[in-house]
Order: C-alpha cells, then structure tokens, then sequence
C-alpha cells in the first residue's frame, strides 16, 4: 500500500483537475474521523460535531457522483463506538434514524444504490426496517453504489467469514484446500464490490482502524489534515488528482 499525506488542496489545484482526471477509482472509501474534536474546538457538544458530520457526507455523495465515481464506501459506526457514553452512542443511532428518514427521497433520486455493511443486529428494530427499506427502495439504482458501514470492523468480518468457511468444510462444500483467496472473498460482507482503489482518511491520523483491512490489500491511500465536517468537494478532487498520478503495479515490477 502507498501512503502520502495530503494536505487541504488549495482552489486553484482543484480547478486544474477539475472533472478530467487520468485514471479514476473505480472505488474510493472513506474513514470519516474528526467529528468530536471539530466540536471541541468550537466548545460545542460532540452531537454538533455529528450533524457537521452528515453534511459532510452529503457533500461527499454529490461530489462522487459528480465526478463519475461508481462505487464509494463510508465507515459511520465501527463496532468499537458501541463502547462509547451511552448518550453519545444514542445521539449516533438518533442521527441515523434522522438521517433515513430525511435522504432516502433524495438518494433514489439521484441514481444511488445504499448498501449496508457490519453487524445490523445491534441496533434497535426500527432502525434495521429502515435500513432493509433503505436498501429495497434503492436496489435498481446504479449511477453509484454507496456502501455504509455501520456496527462494522475488518477483524470481525474476516473471523465471520473463516467461520463460514470452516462450517462449509464441515458440510462437505468443498475440500480445505480448494479455499483461495476469491472464495474466501465471497464470505466477506463485500461480496460482489471491488476492492477499493483508494481509501481517504480525514483528521490527521494515520491507520486503517480495522476498516476495510483484507480489502485494502493493494489501495492507495490518502490522509488529509482536515476533520471530516470540513471536507468538501475541492478535498475530494484533490484525492482523486492524487490518485490518478499513482503508478500502481500490485507487487510487479516496473516495465
């Protein structure tokens, strides 16, 4: 994996990229991180910092599908925010509920198909209908395919999926070693998406926190500086301008 910080690009850069770039991601993610210490900062409570948050995440939605991005995947909730103040992770599941009700509208409209990724299970009822009926009402759409990861994290994934494979085993599915790595693959909650091409993170940190990690095999990444409610579209082209002047070889050497 590549790794270079990138800092907030300035206007003039971003309008030299524009929407013409050399080679696109087929898949770009996201770790969304810096919504608690853009609120402290501004001495409000940390809920200001998650609705700051959401209108990130449409900014983002719109600059994706600007750009032509087909596929793009968000991490919202990892399955360690469950361990945080009772009250902060209800304001989260409150956001949520808010945040289905108010775009779904919005995104069936604009071509966007919602998938849901990590372990649904964990929230309250209501939420799961509405995430099934999110994700039914957009099914058909296919200007681009926005996954969310909510109650997710990549060692969970990956020991669910080897689960999966040792109880395939046991049934007689298939021999230990006919599982390869595609196989294995098909047990992952991404089943059927690429691996993304290029995975932001915001807030200055440095680490995949458990996102996306056998996904992430071969993509580039890109660290900005910003907190997640001050990315915009300018950050956005300026991670796809990143990316289109990669060389990406996958372990080869270079001709």
């Amino acid at each position: 994996m590549s790794v270079v910080t990138a800092s907030p690009p300035e206007s003039s850069a971003v309008n030299k990229a524009g929407s013409r770039y050399a080679v696109l991601p087929r898949h770009v993610a996201i770790i969304m991180d810096g919504n608690g210490r853009w609120a402290a900062a501004r001495g409000l409570p940390r809920i200001a910092g998650h609705r700051a948050g959401a209108e990130a995440v449409r900014r983002t939605i719109e600059a994706a599908l600007q750009a032509g991005v087909p596929w793009l995947t968000l991490f919202a909730f990892s399955s360690e925010n469950w361990r945080r103040p009772e009250e902060e992770v209800s304001n989260l599941t409150g956001l949520l509920r808010q945040y289905l009700k108010n775009e779904m509208a919005q995104l069936r409209e604009a071509g966007v198909c919602l998938r849901i990724i990590g372990d649904r299970s964990r929230f309250a009822p209501d939420i799961c209908a509405a995430l099934a009926e999110a994700e039914h009402s957009t099914a058909r759409n296919s200007r681009l395919r926005l996954t969310v990861a909510l109650s997710y994290g990549g060692r969970d994934e990956i020991v669910a999926a080897a689960r999966a494979a040792a109880e395939a085993v046991c049934r007689g599915e298939f021999k230990p070693e006919a599982l390869d790595e595609e196989r294995f693959a098909r047990l992952l909650f991404t089943a059927e998406m690429p691996d993304p091409d290029l995975i932001l993170r915001t807030s200055g940190e440095r680490r995949l926190s458990n996102f996306l990690l056998w996904q992430a095999a071969y993509a580039e990444l890109v660290f900005f500086d910003v907190l997640w409610p001050d990315f915009d579209a300018q950050h956005f082209a300026e991670a796809l301008a990143e990316y289109a002047r990669r060389e990406r070889r996958f372990g080869a050497r270079p001709l």
